[in-house]
């Protein structure tokens, strides 16, 4: 049986929806036989892992564990859900303290124990800064390091699907950038409807304007609608990219839409946020995205909204102060 690679596979927060649904969908696209769950609450790992056990998957290994060192020593690849899941009620920023704090302490254990891993892929929210600080403490470089900010492209491009009752193979390169998040940009721009603009579309009335601020909303508001509708937050959807993203770090399809990446220039400092993004062998790379003044502008405040989120993280002393990031990881220019 042909895998993308043989090495080892690390899924932390296995125990979770969205864990499981991973390490199923890992196992399913066969991306490596060599699969490790991690999870501090051990019945139900276990559970997941009799689950995994009972598909009768050929020619792999599966463990499981409780102990973070044996989970991530050895670990080439990583995914992780690890931390607290969004409630009704909830917005991704009210995890910001303590999912903060779990990402600080999985970085530090990455340098620990396995600090010559290639890719990270962070799940939990909110994505944008508990990815920049697993980065900052695992000393990775930020081509190391991606983030799920991609399901919003991905919700986009269904609004417009159901919408316009057309399959997706007519409704390509819908885009999303900047914070994963309810202050996101939703670009217009860069969509094309059967081969034409979606700014034609919108221009020309066949989608007014105020059902196009109804589709940007439901996109924005995508996990909330998943919250109200099924009484707990999106797992099936966040399992299966983050999955496709980590298989392309591992040299299988490449993947091409917008994810979460560490970014600093003169536009935009010292911040993870989806840009305009691939993610292959070579790890996570971007350029910046060209707009709408519109969506430039509303792509500027949502960069200014994750700087506010990362200034509070700092003000907690979770992560040191910009000028003090390099010296925590030498990668961080």
């Amino acid at each position: 049986m042909k895998f993308i690679t043989n090495e080892k596979l690390t899924i932390v927060g296995a125990a979770g929806m969205i864990g499981s649904n991973m390490a199923q969908t890992a196992l399913m696209m066969k991306l490596t036989p060599n699969i490790c769950l991690y999870d501090p609450f051990a019945p139900a790992l276990e559970g997941v892992a009799e689950e995994m056990f009972h598909c009768g998957f050929d020619d792999v290994n599966i463990t499981f564990t409780s102990d973070i060192k044996e989970a991530l020593s050895g670990a080439d690849y990583i995914v992780s859900s690890g931390g607290a899941a969004r409630k009704a009620g909830m917005t991704r920023e009210d995890l910001l303290k303590g999912n903060a704090e779990i990402a600080a302490q999985l970085g530090k254990d990455i340098r620990q124990y396995c600090p010559n891993a290639k890719h990270v892929v962070i799940v939990f929210n909110p994505a944008d800064i508990t990815g920049l600080i697993t980065l900052l403490y695992a000393g990775l470089k930020p081509t190391q390091v991606s983030t799920l900010a991609a399901l919003d492209s991905t919700r986009l491009r269904s609004e417009l699907c159901k919408y316009l009752k057309l399959p997706t193979s007519k409704v390509e390169n819908c885009r999303t950038y900047g914070g994963h998040g309810e202050q996101m940009a939703v670009f217009a721009s860069t969509t094309s409807i059967d081969g034409e603009s979606l700014s034609k579309w919108i221009e020309s009335g066949r989608i007014p304007g105020a059902d196009w601020d109804a589709i940007k909303l439901r996109v924005i508001q995508g996990g909330k609608n998943i919250i109200d509708l099924r009484g707990r937050s999106s797992f099936q959807s966040p399992a299966y990219i983050s999955i496709e993203m980590i298989a392309a770090a591992m040299g299988g399809k490449v993947f091409e839409w917008p994810a979460g990446v560490y970014v600093s220039d003169k536009k935009f400092d010292h911040i993870m946020m989806a840009m305009e993004t691939v993610i292959d062998k070579n790890g996570v790379h971007y350029k910046e995205p060209n707009g709408t003044a519109q969506e430039e502008a509303d792509l500027e405040r949502s960069y200014e909204h994750l700087c506010k989120l990362r200034d509070e993280v700092i003000e907690m002393g979770i992560i040191p102060a910009i000028d003090q990031w390099n010296k925590i990881n030498p990668n961080i220019k």
